[in-house]
């Protein structure tokens, strides 16, 4: 569900996270646009900005296909789980049809051959359980309703396999082809003639013939065909079965993920997880072109319709748009999934961005707003294997901010079961000149064990001193880390390095955590909290509870900042008051997750029962919560964070405060990212996501500077010349001739509307020429005045219709000759 109402209008929205490589992508005819499939939604990016413009929000369940409409290509069909295929105006993000099929939809596709109907593939009598799918054609009913229900539904093949990479049509719909295990089955419509091509099962020298995708060539009888052993085949002359024949391709190492033909057939493409682009000459396989290095395996190929562009789905959620001649033209990165998310999620205090793992050895910064990749931080510096046995990589497990954001330290293990553990902890100091964090130090083996938990020190403008560093090991220790000088004849620097080791009792430390203002250090020794001055690191306190490790720390912020907050692995919510040194109160919530705003005194709390998360919202002093809600996602929640906004929000009701000054965004267990928001999808983007202007979407060069200003200099002096007040009906018109044409009523209907508008406007022009006309025979005499003034109402006429036709005003003694030269006589002239 993409949407959880609850009370005071608090909904749960997907934020981001959605993958973009789930289908294969769409361009548009034009290749101004690419479309994708993402989640509940389908995405319109442009492919010049690679900013998305527009979402596409509708569906109830996962979008699992897209097609353009072959009669109209500014329309878009989309299938979904949920049962129903709805048409869309994707340039303006109308949605204008919805058809109901009642089962669920796996795929989608369209066919030239016949553009009344799509093809689908859906589970056989609607059982997705028993493994058996259908290739059908619907036929869309024509229904002036909002909402159809579909029920002419035709099997066209049975027996297919679910994936939509294995149906295909060619020749310009003339034929389908299916692939499924260790067959090929091509069918042909006007014939209705239908051919079975199997291959043995044998493995001979490792061969493995089982199929993986085809790909239908658009203009002749052939199909190409991706194995498990990474060989393609190229089928010719499948019209006759006793004439067909293929030749056997192999460059791919492993699995071909997917193949596909240009738009001419000139060429085909294919792609797997060795993160190459390949390009085959047809009918010239052996000269071959590749992309290298694109990133994670390769999921989806696609080609625009012109061929001019293609672009790959990988399986880092990314999607890269290539040129025809293997340049690659633009990135468009979602965030990175398929990784245990290690670090948490955090808030780089420079620029904004959530940060948490991305690629192997990475951390990914990811916009909130723009809901995309802003840029990955290489931590470990060593290349990925790739490999599809088990293979222990070296993993960034820890990682944290300072508040100023000029320092970051992370953590990286990797652990073998034949080798020791493997750890180092490196601290990275941000780079104003190249606007990224660069290498500072690098400490290996900080711990003997595996370091549970790290924390900077808040400098406030009270305290001062070195920058400072905590980490709690699972050796019993908890180390501080200072910043120092290390300078020396050749150069200036500053480096960390280890100040002081505390113990207690040889107990495991498994939190750390500073107060807001830096004067106190809260570490956790298993079942004990134990309170640490920063000035000389003496032991202040301890705090016990009944049985229970200690599995998070968070001390209150503002009023609330002499309260300290710790969850056990038991269940229990504990507040301690840090003035009495005494147990505030306590509670059994099973909290997973806590997390305390930065910005106000509330705190938030993930609970989980039967597989159920809530969410309470509450301040330490106080007995009851500020917010509550139930079964905000099924299964466990991951990770939490606020983040402050930029312009604090106004609410009135008291159940909205708490998202006043900043915004609380979770991590589910499917890893989407999730928020809290009083405001639907379709009210949270922006007038410029909403309209697709193609001005915006070209680049800014100097040309187009310069056009842009000559063009506005031209139409600043029409439109003075023009100026005239607007009927009263404008409002219609404009209405009328701002909205597509395809969503207008019919001509019928909007004529009587149109009419109305103009003699309206006609009457009351009429009514004021005629108040100017009697003013001026008032104050004209002469009968020639009155024909000048005419002459001059005349001139104003059509100075309203057109710039071109002004005429020059007289002066007042050009006006006395040109009336001395009408009253003269001159009929002589008729009796020469």
């Amino acid at each position: 569900m993409v949407e959880q109402t609850a009370r005071d209008d608090v909904r749960v929205i997907r934020t981001g996270g959605s993958k973009i490589n789930y289908r294969r992508p769409l361009f548009s005819t034009d290749n101004r646009y690419l479309l994708c499939a993402s989640g509940d939604f389908v995405k319109v990016y442009s492919t010049a900005t690679e900013e998305c413009v527009r979402v596409l929000q509708g569906h109830k369940n996962l979008v699992t296909g897209i097609q353009l409409n072959p009669r109209n290509h500014l329309q878009l069909y989309s299938t979904s789980l949920d049962g129903t295929i709805r048409l869309w105006d994707f340039t303006d993000g109308i949605l204008m049809k919805t058809f109901v099929v009642d089962f669920k939809l796996l795929a989608l596709y369209t066919s030239a051959a016949d553009e009344k109907s799509i093809f689908a593939i859906v589970p056989k009598d609607n059982n997705e359980i028993s493994g058996n799918f259908q290739l059908v054609s619907i036929n869309l009913p024509k229904s002036t309703d909002q909402e159809v229900a579909v029920k002419d539904v035709t099997v066209v093949l049975d027996d297919v396999h679910q994936s939509p990479k294995s149906i295909a049509f060619g020749r310009e719909g003339q034929f389908v082809a299916s692939v499924k295990s260790l067959e090929l089955c091509v069918l042909f419509f006007k014939r209705r003639k239908y051919y079975r091509f199997p291959l043995s099962s044998k493995d001979r020298k490792g061969a493995n013939n089982v199929f993986t995708c085809v790909a239908c060539h658009p203009k002749e009888d052939c199909v190409a065909t991706g194995h498990k052993d990474g060989k393609i085949r190229l089928w010719r002359n499948i019209s006759n079965k006793q004439e067909y024949t293929y030749s056997t391709q192999h460059w791919h190492h492993n699995v071909v993920n997917d193949l596909i033909f240009s738009a001419e057939g000139t060429s085909l493409l294919s792609g797997g997880v060795e993160s190459v682009l390949v390009q085959w000459q047809y009918k010239s396989e052996t000269k071959k072109n590749f992309l290298p290095r694109l990133g994670g395996a390769i999921e989806h190929i696609a080609t625009s319709p012109d061929g001019f562009l293609h672009c790959t789905s990988h399986s880092d959620n990314k999607i890269i748009t290539i040129q025809s001649n293997l340049t690659v033209s633009a990135i468009i990165q979602g965030l990175v999934k398929g990784q245990e998310v290690l670090t948490g999620l955090m808030l780089d205090p420079r620029s904004k961005a959530l940060v948490l793992n991305g690629k192997p050895g990475h951390l990914q910064f990811y916009s909130l707003q723009s809901d995309k990749q802003l840029y990955n931080l290489d931590i470990v510096q060593k290349e990925y294997i790739h490999q599809s046995s088990e293979l222990n990589q070296t993993q960034v497990v820890k990682a944290a901010f300072d508040c100023q954001g000029t320092w970051l330290v992370t953590v990286e293990e990797r652990k073998d079961e034949t080798t020791d553990l493997e750890q180092q902890m490196k601290l990275w100091a941000y780079n104003e000149e190249q606007q990224s964090f660069a290498l500072n130090t690098m400490i290996n083996a900080p711990h003997e064990s595996h370091i549970s938990a790290l924390c900077f020190q808040n400098l406030t403008g009270s305290r001062s001193g070195p920058a400072t560093l905590v980490t709690a090991g699972l050796d019993c220790q908890f180390k501080v880390w200072i910043l120092g000088d290390d300078s020396d004849i050749y150069r200036k620097c500053v480096c960390w390095s280890c100040d002081f080791v505390g113990t207690y009792h040889h107990l495991q430390a498994t939190n750390c955590s500073f107060s807001e203002d830096g004067s106190l250090l809260a570490v956790s020794f298993e079942q004990i909290i134990t309170l640490w001055d920063p000035d000389t690191w003496d032991l202040k306190c301890t705090f016990c509870h009944p049985p229970g490790k200690i599995q998070d720390l968070a001390f209150g912020r503002l009023s609330c900042s002499k309260y300290l907050l710790g969850t056990t692995d038991n269940g229990f919510l504990c507040c301690w008051n840090l003035l009495s040194c005494s147990l505030e109160w306590s509670t059994r919530l099973n909290v997973k997750v806590l997390q305390v705003d930065p910005l106000s005194e509330n705190v938030a709390a993930f609970t989980e029962f039967s597989q159920v998360t809530d969410l309470f919202v509450f301040k330490p002093n106080e007995p009851r919560p500020l917010y509550m809600q139930k079964n905000v996602c099924s299964g466990l929640v991951q990770w939490a964070l606020f983040v402050p906004r930029e312009f604090p929000e106004d609410y009135n009701s008291d159940g909205k405060q708490w998202l006043a000054r900043s915004q609380l965004y979770f991590l589910s267990a499917s890893q989407n990212l999730m928020t809290f928001s009083t405001e639907s999808v379709e009210e949270r983007l922006t007038s410029s996501s909403k309209h697709l202007v193609i001005e915006e979407n070209i680049p800014m060069t100097p040309l187009h500077v310069l056009l842009g200003k000559h063009r506005e200099q031209q139409t600043n002096f029409v439109s003075e010349a023009k100026q005239t007040a607007l009927p009263e009906g404008s409002a219609t018109i404009d209405e009328m001739l701002h909205t597509p044409a395809h969503v207008l009523p019919n001509a019928s209907f909007l004529c009587s509307m149109f009419v109305n508008s103009l003699m309206i406007s006609k009457m009351g022009t009429s009514a004021k020429e005629e108040e100017v006309e009697e003013m001026d025979s008032e104050k004209e005499e002469d009968e020639s005045d009155t024909e000048i003034t005419l002459v001059e109402d005349e001139q104003e006429t059509k100075e309203a219709y057109s710039a071109e036709e002004l005429l020059p005003k007289l002066t007042k003694s050009e006006q006395k000759e040109l009336k001395k030269l009408r009253k003269i006589d001159f009929s002589w002239i008729a009796t020469l």
